[in-house]
């Protein structure tokens, strides 16, 4: 089975209201990549057709404070399905309330694994079709960022990734 990026798209919307801010009325981190982590994973379980666990969060920095009172939109849209995982991209804009200054605050790459509800085990998630320009990119560079990944993570030796030696011949 196949599924298109589109398919399994979500769009979250918060505002910023004081009990998610710290001291100085920004925006706390924490809250921040709970819900990143939310709309990952209802975008992952949607296209897995499947409850999904996250098993990982490549980088994610806080280049600017997300003051109180603003409105976040966070996308989360599947870049490529492995056989039991699914990557997520997820990225968040910011703007006032009213909408003026819009811009782009976030954004990190989630790995999500696909589990029976019965048994608790992993169970195979259907293959993405990507149909933009943009998600052919995105799922090109995904077996590159997992391979990093497992790298990273101690599940792979760095001379076992075929994709990643590719970028240095």
């Amino acid at each position: 089975m196949q599924k298109k990026v589109s398919d399994s798209e979500t769009i979250m919307t918060e505002m910023i209201m004081p009990n998610d801010t710290n001291p100085l009325n920004n925006l706390m981190g924490g809250n921040l990549l709970r819900w990143m982590d939310i709309a990952g994973g209802i975008c992952a379980g949607k296209h897995a057709g499947a409850h999904v666990a996250t098993a990982s969060v490549d980088h994610v920095s806080f280049q600017k404070p997300i003051p109180l009172g603003e409105v976040i939109t966070i996308r989360a849209m599947v870049t490529r399905a492995f056989t039991t995982s699914v990557e997520v991209y997820v990225e968040v804009s910011t703007a006032q309330f009213t909408g003026e200054n819009p811009r782009m605050s976030n954004d990190a790459y989630f790995t999500f694994v696909a589990i029976d509800r019965e048994t608790h085990t992993p169970i195979p998630i259907p293959k993405v079709i990507p149909v933009t320009t943009e998600e052919q990119r995105r799922y090109d560079g995904a077996l590159r960022r997992r391979e990093l990944r497992l790298i990273l993570g101690g599940r792979m030796k760095p001379e076992d990734a075929g994709e990643l030696k590719t970028l240095f011949k």
